[in-house]
């Protein structure tokens, strides 16, 4: 179980990384947005987006990750 959250932080960390290391000026301009965006609006995105990784690590487990 615990080589699973370490996989999974791994992966997480080098999507991230990757993100800063290839597109650092297009992460800023991400940032930028979500300032100009109202509060709510960035908190129905993170929900969206823990759902979609709820659904993901569900599909992962049935099918025997």
């Amino acid at each position: 179980m615990i080589e699973t959250a370490f996989l999974a932080l791994g992966l997480v960390l080098i999507v991230e990384g990757l993100a800063y290391a290839l597109a650092p000026s297009l992460v800023e301009q991400l940032l930028e947005a979500l300032r100009a965006m109202p509060v709510e609006a960035r908190r129905t995105l993170g929900l969206g987006a823990l759902a979609i990784g709820f659904v993901f690590v569900w599909i992962a487990k049935t099918m025997g990750a």
